[in-house]
């Protein structure tokens, strides 16, 4: 049964896609930790990150630098930090969140609740 990431990367559930090339795919996080809080997933599905070869996984992270360049352009923060938690979702993913200080990468943390066009402002100034 394919997985939720699967599910966005067919286009059967909407997402707010922010880059895709052949081999990944980047959407907002839909309970964002921050504005522009964004997913990086291989269209591969697997479910462990390290699992991964070690040629995609490089690829992987060339594309989320990429993803993630444009996020600090899009969005006022310090910098994008990087989470791979890997537990949430059985697909391999990282997490691009824009951040001021360490503290705002900490799971206790309330997530966001975004309007749609709030979604959809972030997704145009962020898109590559």
């Amino acid at each position: 049964m394919a997985t939720i990431f699967s599910k966005i990367i067919n286009g059967e559930i909407p997402s707010y896609k922010i880059a895709e090339n052949d081999r990944f795919f980047a959407f907002l996080d839909i309970n964002p930790m921050s504005k522009g809080h964004t997913l990086v997933v291989p269209k591969q599905e697997t479910d462990y990150i390290f699992d991964l070869d070690d040629a995609l996984l490089a690829e992987m992270m060339i594309f989320a630098k990429k993803v993630a360049l444009s996020i600090e352009k899009a969005v006022s923060c310090t910098r994008v930090g990087v989470m791979v938690i890997g537990l949430e979702v059985p697909h391999a993913h990282i997490h691009l969140i824009p951040i001021e200080k360490e503290g705002d990468m900490s799971l206790a943390n309330p997530r966001l609740k975004l309007s749609k066009e709030e979604f959809l402002d972030l997704q145009e100034k962020i898109m590559c």
